[in-house]
């Protein structure tokens, strides 16, 4: 039998959410569609909430991880900053440094025992 552990990181700012899987994914999609509101569709998501998460997220954050043109003629968008990509990428390494560690635990412990 093989053993696998999961595991859920989120950063906090001031004991509220900063990031976490969900807002990285968004994060993701806004960056692939240029769009808050295209991102949360795909996603599957209200854009009333994806519009909350990016708003708190910003208001959390030391500056601003995206920036938004009002629609018009040729319609409005959304991108990231340069802030905003180094959040991901920050978050998906200390998530992927977690897996690793925790696989590496779990086979001390747990393999050394059975």
């Amino acid at each position: 039998m093989k053993y696998k552990i999961k595991s859920r990181i989120w950063i906090e700012a001031d004991g509220n959410v900063l990031l976490g899987e969900g807002r990285v994914a968004l994060l993701k999609a806004i960056e692939e569609t240029g769009s808050l509101s295209k991102a949360a569709k795909s996603l599957k998501m209200s854009y009333k909430k994806a519009w909350s998460l990016i708003d708190a997220l910003n208001s959390r954050a030391q500056s601003p991880v995206i920036k938004t043109s009002i629609g018009g003629k040729g319609g409005g968008g959304a991108q990231l900053t340069p802030y905003g990509k180094s959040m991901i990428k920050a978050f998906d390494t200390i998530n992927e440094n977690c897996w690793k560690f925790l696989d590496q635990e779990m086979k001390k412990q747990l393999y050394s025992d059975f």
